[in-house]
């Protein structure tokens, strides 16, 4: 496995890896001055050429930059998977995605491609997670909710069942989300509300 971005969160998926016994070459980064992260070699992406055996992973928070660098790559995407995270029957993961210890995915949900599923993240029944979102630490998304792409859920946001949200949306920390968000709005606060509408992809 070699990872892409040597970041803190290549740290937690690190540490996912090692727990479940993967090997791991090294890190790619555009920085030249990162040589070196939680003991593993980093090499200056510049320099590397992409190796069609191996099995990549996006290591980079930022889901504009997670989408742009995956679309970028010719490469096979794997998964990293916590031992301690719980996943329910019919549950169906992206390649490229990450979920974190404690996080629980219940039957039925469908994960897209290069998400993070963050630490104790809950998202229960037959919810439908497009690409490249990132729910974060402690966040709940109940039953049958629709989430579009590239969409971060803050950490301890709550969304209630039966809710669409839109693509390249924002829902910050520990908003409380009862109706239906637009594409690329930013929804804060308990009731969720609307404080802006983006203008596409941020």
């Amino acid at each position: 496995m070699i990872l892409i971005g040597a970041s803190g969160h290549a740290k937690v998926i690190l540490d996912i890896l090692e727990k479940n016994e993967f090997t791991v070459d090294y890190l790619l980064d555009a920085n030249p001055n990162i040589k070196e992260l939680a003991g593993y070699n980093v090499i200056e992406d510049k320099d590397h050429i992409d190796d069609i055996d191996q099995e990549y992973i996006v290591s980079i928070g930022s889901n504009l930059i997670r989408k742009r660098v995956s679309e970028q790559r010719k490469v096979k995407f794997g998964w990293a998977i916590h031992p301690d995270s719980i996943l329910g029957d019919d549950v169906s993961i992206g390649q490229g995605t990450v979920v974190m210890a404690g996080a629980i995915i219940n039957p039925s949900t469908q994960v897209g491609n290069h998400c993070i599923i963050n630490t104790s993240a809950s998202i229960d029944h037959d919810c439908e997670i497009a690409d490249y979102v990132h729910i974060s630490p402690n966040a709940t998304l109940c039953g049958t909710i629709e989430v579009g792409e590239g969409t971060h859920i803050g950490a301890g946001a709550t969304i209630i069942p039966n809710l669409k949200i839109g693509k390249w949306a924002t829902i910050g920390a520990g908003a409380v989300v009862i109706k239906d968000v637009p594409d690329y709005a930013v929804v804060v606060g308990n009731p969720g509300r609307i404080i802006k509408i983006g203008n596409g992809e941020e």
